[in-house]
């Protein structure tokens, strides 16, 4: 390509420069593994304050990645504890409470995403290790024998040994590459928006089924005008996401309060709604030829568990500890066992999870009282049986199965 203008060649080009993928140039940091970071966005406007209402439940492994990537006391202070999950269906009697015995710790914290991308953007520019050029347009991928590049449209060449897709679900490096993915649309949105309100939530996060989608709670920290704070994310039909959106304050909050009982007192609105449309993906395949999926551009889940990002996080920890383990041995980090490992270990995590959430979505969608009556029977059952509630804290708590060390405390 002619004008092109060389940079320095690193271990790893990520493209994609979000939560996942700073996350993973922070873990390759810390194993002394170099990167280049492209993303085509303006780090200054997403850390903006009401860039985008979301936050992310952050659990007890990806809390571990934050500590051992050097991030966690930045964040230390934004972070509220979920200390217990309600999960209930329609209010009705049988609600499963999921809440550690004292000293196990919680179930994860809550953080605004904007808080993530602040703590990870200031500790990318403290890493020699670490090239980040931020809105940079790829044109043109580059794989073959002997490395891969990425060229940005300005002709700036970056070149590396293993190439990253961490650009989230319309992944162009995915589909460049041929990689498929399973995939359909739930035609729901999410609505989010921030709450604050009478009660306090006591560190509980809930999840209340209806047949037309989840309705969540999750819990933040007060304001610094001490007004309670939750984050709510409330699913809807495709068809009346915008009704919804364009509906007055005081009839919005009302229906609102009206789907959750009470539980947190009067309520209000805390800036603005926003939404965002639900599918599903799964790419069977994670890896091609010096290439690799993390995060959403591997696969994409319902927000109904709140474990999109953590999966991401697993990602991350995982292939860094590959590429580290293999470099260790003098392979270089697009070599194709080290590839086939990060493939192998993340398979069968990627796709249970996928496929438990997505199951739970449809069960709590069934519309009809006997359905409801199942549900309830079914949580009663999980209620009384501690060793069940335990497999699912693990599970919320992302400690369970093989953990790559970065995941662990």
């Amino acid at each position: 390509m002619s004008g092109e203008i060389e940079m320095e060649r690193r271990d790893v080009v990520i493209l994609g420069g979000g939560l996942v993928g700073m996350s993973l140039a922070l873990a390759l940091a810390e194993l002394g593994i170099t990167s280049h970071v492209l993303d085509a966005a303006d780090p200054e406007a997403q850390m903006a304050a009401g860039f985008d209402g979301r936050a992310s439940a952050i659990s007890t492994a990806s809390w571990n990645l934050f500590t051992n990537i050097g991030i966690a006391d930045r964040l230390e202070k934004y972070g509220c504890p979920i200390d217990a999950i309600a999960v209930s269906d329609q209010l009705k009697p049988g609600e499963l409470h999921f809440r550690p015995e004292p000293g196990e710790g919680s179930l994860g914290r809550m953080f605004a995403n904007r808080q993530l991308r602040i703590a990870l953007f200031e500790a990318a520019k403290e890493r020699t290790e670490i090239a980040f050029h931020p809105k940079s347009r790829i044109v043109a991928r580059e794989r073959g024998e002997f490395g891969v590049a990425a060229i940005r449209e300005d002709g700036a060449r970056f070149e590396g040994s293993l190439l990253v897709a961490a650009e989230g679900r319309r992944s162009p490096t995915r589909e460049e590459a041929g990689l498929t993915v399973a995939k359909w649309d739930y035609r729901h949105r999410a609505l989010i928006c921030g709450l604050t309100h009478e009660k306090p939530h006591g560190n509980v996060a809930w999840e209340i089924f209806y047949p037309a989608g989840p309705f969540a709670l999750l819990p933040m920290l007060d304001d610094d005008q001490g007004r309670h704070r939750t984050a709510l994310v409330w699913t809807v039909a495709e068809k009346e996401a915008d009704a919804w959106l364009k509906l007055g304050e005081r009839a919005f909050v009302a229906e609102a309060q009206k789907r959750m009982g009470g539980v947190l007192g009067e309520i209000a609105l805390d800036g603005q709604r926003t939404s965002f449309p639900l599918g599903f993906h799964h790419a069977p395949t994670i890896i091609a030829e010096r290439l690799a999926l993390v995060g959403d551009a591997a696969h994409g889940i319902h927000p109904i568990a709140g474990q999109g990002l953590n999966l991401g996080l697993r990602d991350a920890a995982a292939l860094a500890e590959v590429l580290g383990d293999g470099m260790r041995l003098g392979l270089e980090p697009g070599d194709a066992q080290l590839l086939k490992r990060y493939q192998d270990w993340r398979a069968l995590d990627d796709f249970s999870v996928a496929l438990a959430t997505d199951g739970l979505t449809w069960i709590f969608g069934v519309p009809g009282k006997t359905a409801s009556l199942v549900r309830r029977a079914g949580m009663s059952a999980i209620e009384k049986f501690a060793p069940l509630k335990t497999f699912f804290m693990d599970e919320a708590r992302g400690v369970s199965g093989a953990l790559p060390a970065l995941l662990q405390d």
